[in-house]
């Protein structure tokens, strides 16, 4: 059955608004972020990412989800080895894909009928100009981030974000001595920079200080 324009909104939202989102992926293997995904594999990673949320049965299973999903996209510290390390979160083409394929499903499963996103709308994910990066870091007061910056380097390629958000207010770690969390994310062209290549993500904060995170795309899909 497919998907009229009501049940749509409820399944997806518009594209010009998915940077604030969190979401859900599958592990697959990769040989660096493919721009030229073709209509079939669309759809095959549509299909994966259905079957991961239809087998997602409790709290528990979707926890598992979430880490499997930020392993495969994520560049820098390991949160479960240093819940304090810098890293990011690098969110491509087919991350979106396979995070719609979830929508898919929940709403399936909701609605009770096979819902499945327009083609069209497969299309407006398959034209996306930008990789978005979400850096998730700690400090030791709560506007810690406030007013920092990103730009990516790759040999003497300096590339600058195309637009970037305002980092998240410091949310309290426990433990001793007190820190920080904060987050904030930002979009770059993918024709600024090497997909297939190893680069740098430099994070700058008004007071001078300098955070530099690996990010080898050639492993990220």
């Amino acid at each position: 059955m497919g998907i009229g324009s009501s049940s749509f909104l409820r399944l997806t939202f518009s594209l010009a608004t998915i940077v604030s989102m969190s979401f859900f992926t599958l592990p697959s293997v990769s040989h660096g972020i493919d721009l030229s995904i073709s209509l079939e594999e669309a759809n095959t990673s549509l299909a994966a990412g259905r079957q991961t949320m239809e087998t997602a049965e409790t709290v528990e299973d979707v926890a598992a989800v979430m880490k499997a999903s930020e392993k495969v996209i994520r560049v820098g510290a390991d949160p479960e080895v240093e819940p304090c390390g810098t890293h990011a979160i690098l969110r491509t083409r087919k991350y979106w894909l396979e995070y719609f394929g979830r929508r898919e499903a929940a709403e399936s499963k909701r609605q009770k009928q096979e819902i499945r996103m327009p083609e069209s709308k497969i299309q407006e994910i398959l034209d996306m100009p930008y990789l978005e990066v979400e850096v998730r870091l700690c400090g030791d007061e709560e506007f810690f981030a406030e007013g920092a910056e990103i730009a990516l380097q790759q040999g003497n390629l300096m590339a600058r974000p195309v637009d970037i958000g305002p980092a998240e207010r410091g949310r309290k770690n426990p433990g001793e001595p007190p820190t920080f969390r904060s987050r904030f994310t930002a979009r770059f062209a993918y024709a600024d920079f090497d997909t297939q290549a190893p680069g740098t993500l430099a994070v700058f904060f008004p007071d001078g200080k300098l955070i530099n995170i690996p990010a080898d795309f050639s492993i990220i899909h």
